[in-house]
This record gives C-alpha cells, sequence and structure tokens, in this order.
C-alpha cells in the first residue's frame, strides 16, 4: 500500500513538470521566434524486491519479483519546425526562411561578451546605426556588430542577408547554423547558447526583410494537453486519498484482530 503512495507521488510530480513546461509555452505564445518545448515521460528502472529471512526460510534470502518506483521526465526538447511568418513593414524586422539562427553578441551585467542565438528577427537601430534586439544585443555580420549609415535614407536587406544603404553594400548578416540543435541549450530571452560538442555548419536559409516569424506553439493543442495533465493530476490525488484509507482501515480494524 505505501507502494501506492509513492507511485501516486512521482505521477503527480511529474504532471506538475509537464503542466509547468506547457504554461511556459502558452506563455510565449506570441513571442516572435519561440520555440515550443516537449516534454517526455519514462518509468523509473525496476528493481528487484528481495525476501528477508523471516523465519518462513531457514536458509537463503530469494526474490519475490520486481517492483516499479513510478514514472519521472524523460526528456525535455525543443520543436524546432518553422514558425509562421507575418508581415510588419518595420525597416529592421528580419525573418528567417529556413534553418539557422542569428547570431548576437551579448554583454552580461559584469561586461563580458558571449555569442548567443536566436531566432527573434524584432530588431532597431540605436543613433549610433548599430543593429540591435529589444535588449540591446548587437546583431553579428561578416565583420562583425552590423552597423548602418544613420543618415541613410533607404536600408534594403537582400535575401541573402546582404545590407544596403541607399544602393550601396554595408556589410552581410551573419547566420549561423548547426549539425544537431540537441546541442543548443535554451539561456533565457528566446536565446540559445552553443556547449561543448556543437558543429556549426552553414546557414543556408533567406532572409525576408519586414516580417518577423512567430510562435511554433499551437495553443489548442498546448490547452488539450493541459486539460489531460489536469485530469492525470486527480487521478494521482484519488489513488493517494484510496491509499491513506486502506493503510487507516489497516491500523484501526485489521489491529483489533
Amino acid at each position: 500500500m505505501v507502494r501506492g503512495l509513492y507511485t501516486a507521488y512521482t505521477g503527480m510530480v511529474n504532471e506538475q513538470k509537464r503542466l509547468d513546461i506547457i504554461s511556459n509555452n502558452l506563455a510565449n505564445s506570441a513571442t516572435v521566434g519561440y520555440k515550443a518545448e516537449n516534454v517526455t515521460s519514462q518509468s523509473f528502472k525496476d528493481m528487484m524486491a528481495i525476501k528477508i529471512r523471516d523465519g518462513s526460510n531457514a536458509y537463503l534470502d530469494e526474490p519475490i519479483g520486481n517492483m516499479n518506483l513510478g514514472v519521472k521526465i524523460g526528456e525535455t526538447y525543443m520543436d524546432w519546425t518553422q514558425g509562421s511568418l507575418r508581415e510588419t513593414g518595420n525597416t529592421y524586422d528580419i525573418a528567417i526562411e529556413g534553418d539557422g539562427f542569428f547570431t548576437m553578441r551579448v554583454t552580461d551585467a559584469n561586461g563580458n561578451d558571449e555569442t548567443m542565438y536566436t531566432r527573434n528577427g524584432r530588431f532597431t537601430v540605436t543613433r549610433d546605426g548599430f543593429i540591435v534586439d529589444c535588449d540591446g544585443n548587437h546583431l553579428q555580420s561578416a565583420s562583425g556588430d552590423l552597423q548602418v549609415p544613420v543618415d541613410a535614407t533607404e536600408i534594403a536587406i537582400k535575401n541573402s542577408g546582404a545590407v544596403y544603404a541607399d544602393g550601396v553594400l554595408v556589410d552581410t548578416i551573419a547566420l549561423t547554423d548547426f549539425e544537431d540543435y540537441n546541442y543548443l541549450e535554451l539561456y533565457g530571452e528566446n536565446m540559445y547558447k552553443a556547449v561543448n560538442g556543437a558543429t556549426v555548419k552553414q546557414a543556408y536559409a533567406g532572409m525576408l526583410q519586414g516580417f518577423t516569424e512567430q510562435s511554433n506553439v499551437n495553443v489548442i493543442d498546448q490547452m488539450v494537453s493541459m486539460i489531460t495533465i489536469t485530469r492525470a493530476y486527480e487521478a494521482g490525488q484519488k489513488m493517494i486519498q484510496t491509499q491513506d484509507n486502506l493503510i487507516g482501515k489497516a491500523v484501526t480494524e485489521v489491529g483489533k484482530l
């Protein structure tokens, strides 16, 4: 009976973690370039239960069968499918059409620079002509921080990423792609960090000026999953209540005998 309590507990904890991920997806359903997270569940490894000497066997301890310890989170992974493209008409909004990431120079609170990657193509221009995101992180080009002339009347970004100011080539936006996205770690602020083992490859993607890539979260699917999780959590609660009643009867009624 105590085993049932533990099994129900692990199931409820697992559903809570799944709910956290779905809640995060729903909260970012309108975030530009956001990629949905998904999660799998798996059971703990079965353990062999051993019968210790209790007087019924005068010689050796013997196995009495396998015992499952419940369920746990198996794997959390990203859904890298392309989100829909939305036309904004803004000069510095850029959408990636295909595989790859914008390369960003991110400066932390201590002034240290680090390279991050994102699909969020909503950019603005500073008074010095640097192209940055909403947090002031610099978009990278073939020559470093992308900068355009502040006195230019027209900025055109071609499908290849080439940036023209009044018809003159200024620089080319740097896109980065990877052999295996499993080596990308979610950093926060809709950015990813390459970890040890990440292999960079050339990105064969186009860029659309005046567009942004929307989140690939399917709100309806996420809501259905949330309902399923809620019911599974309630089932775990009922199991704990049932086990508690059985234990209570074992103590109060069986003990009288």
